[in-house]
């Protein structure tokens, strides 16, 4: 592989999901690997992202359900939490990842793990702690890290972040909540379930703006008449200080200025990519919006890759794995990969859950393109009725031969739900040949097959 003699055939910096993957397949393919981590192994995603969320999320929802039980007869004469054995059981699906026996794993497949900051001398050499190594290929998946906005006083202030958030050790009485996209809202709905009341701001008209409105409106309604939840859009947070043993956040909305008090600020407003790297060093051209590649994913310098969310295209785990597994393929193989973006499901982990895939609706008016849409409600399904699920429904937007190319489903197991939709869109489907595919009955997938059937040509 190596044209002259490099210490290693690929280096990897960052042992996450764009990382991770790719140093697996390269060294089963016989070739000399190293993987660089100065943070946790394993990355944001088992350690401190989706898995300990999803179990701090799952342990909620069980306790909500169980409250709100007796409209099926069943009845309980006691009910309550213990807030720290919900912390045990997120932190035993993080050791079951096996996050904790990734160096273990990298020995017996003979990749050479290096522990500290990477920074690059050449397009060839890097320096690990002093220590010079050198690699014929590299690939940067460095991730990302939490954006934590230039608020007056916060510096001045303790306040939670979604990784701090995530060991509390009980529900605070009150908080506010900076940012109202995925994780904003999973913790919204987390915390109140657990009693805490809850204020979720965002500077944005919606919260999920990423999302089509209808799930955004959807939501919004169920946060704040089920949950409680105080929602603030169209708010810009303008000083943040201690008052007592509580924040005192001052914030701009409708033009006017307002106060409002929290035992806890949680600021959860995205994520920028690292790339504090040298990458200067390896002629690597980079933004603050993350580091370019080409098709290939490629940097400017060709031998040189990134993937995951320092390329700050597409910040989901899934991702990652995949460009990681395209990275791999095109390091080994002549017959380079171009990754397809064209179906990339994302998941709201909320009650409903909100899951989408493919365009979104503003995305084909930005675009101009000639569309068809329809959208059936959850509650024409069966399965609604049986689980007394009501809210909800499911939208398909079709190219104007039929084509399907965006989709969104809220409700119970949206998530599960939009993969049929993420394949129909990756093949190129039409909502006919969905529609007259046999759907069980009575499950939820039947809103899948009802919402395609209304596309007409």
């Amino acid at each position: 592989m190596a044209k002259k003699q490099y210490d290693f055939d690929l280096i990897v910096i960052g042992s996450g999901a764009g990382g991770s993957v790719a140093a697996d397949i390269v060294a089963r393919a016989g070739k000399r690997v190293a993987i660089i981590e100065e943070d946790i192994l394993g990355g944001e995603c088992p350690n401190y992202g989706c898995v300990p969320t999803k179990a701090l999320l799952h342990a909620a929802s069980v306790y909500d359900s169980t409250r709100d039980s007796e409209r099926f007869g069943v009845r309980l004469a006691a009910m309550g939490y213990n807030y720290p054995s919900i912390r045990n059981w997120k932190d035993t699906t993080i050791r079951r990842t096996g996050t904790t026996e990734s160096e273990k794993y990298y020995r017996s497949q003979n990749i050479t793990l290096f522990r500290g900051k990477a920074h690059f001398l050449t397009d060839h050499e890097i320096t690990i702690n002093r220590r010079h190594v050198s690699g014929h290929y590299f690939l940067i998946a460095t991730g990302s890290s939490l954006r934590i906005p230039p608020i007056p006083g916060l510096d001045k202030i303790d306040y939670l972040t979604s990784r701090s958030a995530l060991d509390c050790n009980r529900p605070p009485k009150s908080l506010f909540i900076l940012g109202a996209g995925s994780s904003g809202c999973e913790f919204a709905e987390l915390f109140s379930i657990f009693g805490s009341k809850v204020t979720l701001c965002d500077i944005a008209p919606r919260i999920l703006p990423s999302e089509d409105e209808e799930s955004s409106a959807l939501l919004e309604e169920f946060l704040h008449t089920k949950r409680g939840i105080t929602l603030l859009t169209k708010t810009k947070v303008i000083a943040v200080q201690k008052d007592g043993t509580a924040t005192r956040i001052t914030y701009l909305r409708g033009g006017e200025q307002h106060v409002t008090k929290a035992e806890t600020l949680l600021i959860v407003t995205g994520k920028s990519p690292v790339t504090d790297l040298g990458l200067e060093n390896a002629g690597i051209e980079y933004s603050h919006k993350g580091i370019e590649v080409n098709e290939h994913l490629q940097t400017s310098t060709p031998h040189i890759f990134a993937a995951g969310d320092v390329t700050g295209n597409y910040m989901y785990t899934h991702v990652g794995v995949y460009e990681s597994r395209v990275v791999a393929n095109n390091i080994l193989r002549r017959a380079k990969v171009t990754p397809d973006y064209r179906a990339v499901p994302r998941v709201t982990f909320t009650t409903p859950e909100i899951a989408s895939v493919g365009k979104s609706e503003a995305d084909c008016l930005r675009q101009d393109l000639h569309t068809k849409k329809a959208i059936a409600p959850l509650n024409i399904i069966s399965r609604s009725n049986i689980t007394d699920d009501r809210r909800g429904f499911c939208k398909v937007i079709t190219d104007d031969t039929g084509v399907l190319i965006g989709a969104s489903v809220v409700g119970p197991h949206a998530g599960e739900i939009i993969h049929e939709l993420t394949l129909a869109i990756q093949h190129r489907l039409t909502a006919v040949e969905v529609s007259n595919t046999l759907h069980a009955f009575p499950s939820w997938s039947e809103i899948v097959r009802v919402a395609c059937s209304k596309i007409k040509l």
